[in-house]
């Protein structure tokens, strides 16, 4: 498995999700208002959809131009993958 070329970005945005996580549930252990723990629970969601879908928009990019390289059977596994990654966008 080769290491798609997103895959830092991917990590630093993931630390950084992890990060947004914990000081959410320090604030939630403060009890730190409402409005405060929702807006930090927002970046979390965010920077976990933008990591999710830099993911899949890589995977795709690589695979795509891959499969126009190899044969019918490998095309065929290659569509039905394509599918099933879709359903996560």
């Amino acid at each position: 498995m080769t290491l798609h070329t997103s895959h830092p970005d991917i990590i630093k945005r993931l630390k950084r999700a992890a990060g947004h996580l914990k000081s959410t549930i320090q604030m939630l252990e403060d009890e730190k208002p409402c409005l405060d723990i929702a807006q930090q629970l927002h970046a979390v969601e965010k920077a976990i959809t933008n990591a999710k879908r830099t993911l899949i928009h890589d995977h795709l990019d690589h695979c795509l131009e891959t499969v126009l390289h190899t044969d019918h059977l490998e095309q065929d596994g290659a569509l039905s993958e394509f599918k099933t990654i879709t359903k996560y966008l």
